[in-house]
């Protein structure tokens, strides 16, 4: 059973991310402040869960959370400002969105930028120990799954629905034949280092 809270400020929120190793689509993050009674004996990191499953907690999530915010930021943000910075961002974000603004942070992982002088602390692995953390892993990623079936409607050829913008070899083949999209990043090392192309469109 993960544990409530991590400090003993009542508003404390989780925060963590999604998509940070895809090569096309967004970085998202949540955060999430949970309330005091909260007990959910499902709620778990969320790639130890199934779809099904985290489909199933969002909603319980979303109702039962004080407050909690979905951030999204582009692949030419991340260009600019590399993909952990891109990962804080939307932390941020998410964190500025909540309301009550929470008095404490506990950050999935071991990076973080301060924001607002609000305390924090980062932990590594996360969200397999704290509820917050494992929430907002679950909104992160069901948002970002649903981002991921949206525009696969714009460009099927790359099979987003199913590969959600991580590097399957279906996804690089795809690449090779049809070059790129605005939603790749071009950042990122799209096709291995003896296949390199001109990938510009």
């Amino acid at each position: 059973m993960l544990q409530l809270n991590f400090s003993n400020y009542k508003l404390e929120t989780g925060t963590d991310e999604a998509g940070r190793g895809c090569i096309a689509g967004p970085v998202t993050a949540a955060a999430v402040i949970l309330p005091e009674n909260f007990i959910n004996e499902m709620l778990n990191d969320s790639k130890q869960l199934s779809e099904k499953k985290r489909e199933y907690l969002k909603p319980i999530i979303e109702k039962s959370a004080l407050s909690f915010a979905v951030s999204h930021i582009e692949p030419s943000i991340i260009d600019e400002i590399n993909i952990l910075n891109a990962s804080i961002k939307a932390m941020h974000l998410s964190i500025m969105r909540l309301k009550p603004i929470p008095l404490y942070i506990i950050v999935d992982g071991n990076r973080f930028k301060p924001i607002n002088n609000i305390p924090y602390s980062t932990i590594i692995k996360g969200d397999t120990k704290y509820m917050s953390i494992a929430a907002a892993s679950i909104l992160a990623k069901t948002y970002r799954d649903d981002y991921m079936n949206k525009i696969h409607e714009e460009f099927p050829m790359y099979n987003w629905k199913q590969n959600k913008g991580y590097p399957t070899i279906e996804h690089r083949e795809a690449i090779r034949k049809y070059g790129t999209t605005k939603y790749h990043r071009m950042s990122f090392r799209l096709l291995p280092e003896q296949l390199k192309l001109d990938l510009e469109l």
